[in-house]
């Protein structure tokens, strides 16, 4: 006679076994379903994602993984509203790991000039992207000032072309107008410049302390055709647990021989000529045979300016050394220096040149345009070359940036 399987009936040993198989099965079934990469289907996925790729990290790392979320939203995505902020944060990181998401905050940290790394001790306190952030018993950015202090300065002066930048320092002060003295917080700073109503410019950082250096506003990154008057404001705005502080200073001058130019139409560049040198017309004199090496009155010295500015636009600064007999531009090595000299020279954009005076022996040209550097940054110049007779050739003799 059959019998009904009863468990009762089986030793207990092997009820045990059977007993631990089934737990062992099921925490590796919900192992397996942990995710270890960014799920940005939607925020609630991106939620559970993350906690799943936070909770096989040791506690320390779980720190730094949401201290490196925080710097992604903050200054890896530039969306308004909280909803918005996740969503984007989430197109960023879809499908990262781990690893890949502290490299990316890295680089982003690095690029904003905040200090912060992966690899350092936490620094930016309890951070949860994911939940709007209440005072505590002992919060860093709980900061109890009164108000805002704005101090700019222009850096970076330069003998001929001015200062290049401004310094723009934010300081919270007490309800006496003193500055006050913290450390440990992460305060949100966001820098926004404008010129005739218009933003042209935002920037974020992170107030760790008193000692907050600012905001570096160079002025090759302003567009000049945006800059009305030549002038612009600046508003910067710290948030706090409890409150946003926010301070602007309006008509702020800029140095518009530092601004960034617009790129000229090729077509009206007066550097875009043929790198021969044009013909010297010699009138037919009977009786007389001209020398060709004697410039004329018709030999004009733009041509080898020129000639100069389109070698330097080309890159070709063998061919721009040779237009010139200039001493203080030294040695080739000297004068091709990417640093000191005109190995940095990326493109240049020629809006005007006139000659100014010529004789048998010397001539002066002078000359505007912009010249942008191979870190993309443009220049725009006023310069008065010297060139002297040498052989018949114009050479480019002095240099003068008025």
């Amino acid at each position: 006679m059959n019998q009904i399987f009863n468990t009762s009936l089986l030793p207990k040993t092997t009820f045990f076994k059977t007993s631990s198989f089934f737990v062992f099965a099921l925490l590796l079934l919900l192992i397996n379903c942990k995710k270890d990469t960014a799920d940005a289907t939607s925020t609630k996925t991106l939620q559970s994602s993350i906690n799943d790729m936070a909770s096989s990290l040791n506690t320390l790392q779980q720190v730094k993984f949401n201290e490196a979320l925080y710097i992604l939203k903050t200054f890896g995505v530039d969306e308004d509203g909280e909803t918005n902020e996740l969503k984007a944060l989430g197109n960023l990181i879809n499908g990262m790991k781990v690893p890949a998401i502290f490299s990316l905050a890295d680089q982003i940290a690095q690029k904003n000039g905040v200090e912060w790394t992966s690899k350092g001790p936490p620094s930016l306190g309890e951070m949860n992207i994911f939940g709007n952030q209440s005072a505590k018993e002992f919060d860093a950015n709980d900061i109890q000032a009164n108000s805002l202090n704005l101090d700019i300065t222009n850096i970076g002066n330069d003998e001929i072309l001015g200062a290049q930048a401004l310094q723009v320092t934010p300081r919270l002060l007490d309800p006496k107008g003193e500055p006050i003295i913290f450390e440990g917080a992460a305060l949100e700073a966001t820098l926004e410049v404008f010129s005739g109503g218009n933003r042209i410019l935002t920037s974020k950082n992170l107030m760790l302390d008193n000692k907050f250096k600012g905001f570096n506003v160079r002025f090759a990154s302003l567009p000049a055709q945006k800059i009305i008057d030549q002038k612009i404001d600046i508003t910067v705005s710290i948030k706090t647990t409890k409150k946003t502080f926010k301070m602007s200073k309006i008509g702020v001058p800029v140095n518009p021989k530092a601004l960034l130019m617009p790129a000229g139409n090729p077509a009206d560049n007066p550097a875009n000529i043929d790198g021969e040198m044009p013909s010297v017309i010699i009138p037919d004199t009977p009786g007389i045979t001209p020398d060709p090496k004697v410039p004329t009155a018709t030999a004009d010295p733009k041509a080898s300016v020129s000639k100069f500015l389109n070698n330097l636009s080309a890159q070709n600064l063998r061919g721009a050394y040779d237009v010139a007999d200039n001493p203080n531009w030294g040695s080739y090595e000297t004068f091709s220096n990417p640093t000191s000299g005109f190995g940095g020279v990326k493109t240049i954009s020629v809006k005007n040149m006139t000659t100014k005076t010529t004789t048998a022996n010397a001539a002066s040209v002078n000359a505007t345009y912009d010249i942008t550097d191979k870190e993309g940054r443009t220049t725009a110049v006023q310069v008065t070359f010297g060139l002297k007779n040498v052989n018949g050739d114009w050479k480019i003799s002095s240099y003068k940036i008025n």
